[in-house]
């Protein structure tokens, strides 16, 4: 009998501005991060320890799929500067938030991972195809967003580029 498998679902974009700005959105829990969550997903973002980048401890409320579903989050930056990862223990799920400076002295390529574990058989395949049609849709929602807030610290207000792309959205592990 085999364990739980690992899914992956990832989405990622380029955004006009400069790597430090669009992180440090992404770290601050605080005014940058909520400003970047669609609101129709998350709410009751609260800070329960910390509140940016490395240490914060965080709770959320999430909505997806006619559900609500509260949960708690510790914050890490295995990169710092350029990776944070959000782990809700209680779930068996991770988010990863990678931002590397793009082809230009000015750009960011941004992507937002999540790792779960799937059910065993028929239940596990329904679920991976679900969660990686929802998660999608959030993170790109997600990334506009980021853009948007980019944008206005920077003060540069473009009409949107369209810049997204999708990365390898889908790994399989033990």
């Amino acid at each position: 009998m085999t364990g739980p498998v690992t899914y992956s679902v990832s989405s990622s974009r380029r955004i006009d501005a400069a790597p430090e700005l669009v992180y440090g959105i992404i770290a601050d829990y605080v005014t940058g991060h909520p400003q970047m969550i669609p609101p129709r997903y998350f709410r009751d973002l609260t800070v329960q320890k910390g509140g940016y980048g490395e240490g914060t401890e965080i709770a959320v409320t999430m909505m997806a799929l006619g559900r609500e579903t509260r949960f708690t989050a510790v914050v890490t930056e295995p990169i710092p500067g350029r990776v944070l990862v959000e782990t809700a223990p209680g779930e068996g799920v991770v988010t990863s938030f990678r931002v590397d400076p793009a082809g230009g002295a000015s750009g960011a390529d941004v992507t937002i991972q999540t790792e779960f574990r799937l059910k065993p058989g028929v239940g596990g395949a329904l679920e991976r195809m679900v969660y990686s049609l929802v998660l999608r849709r959030i993170y790109r929602e997600e990334l506009r967003r980021l853009e948007t807030v980019a944008r206005e610290r920077s003060g540069a207000h473009q009409p949107d580029a369209g810049g997204e792309r999708q990365a390898p959205d889908e790994t399989r592990s033990r």
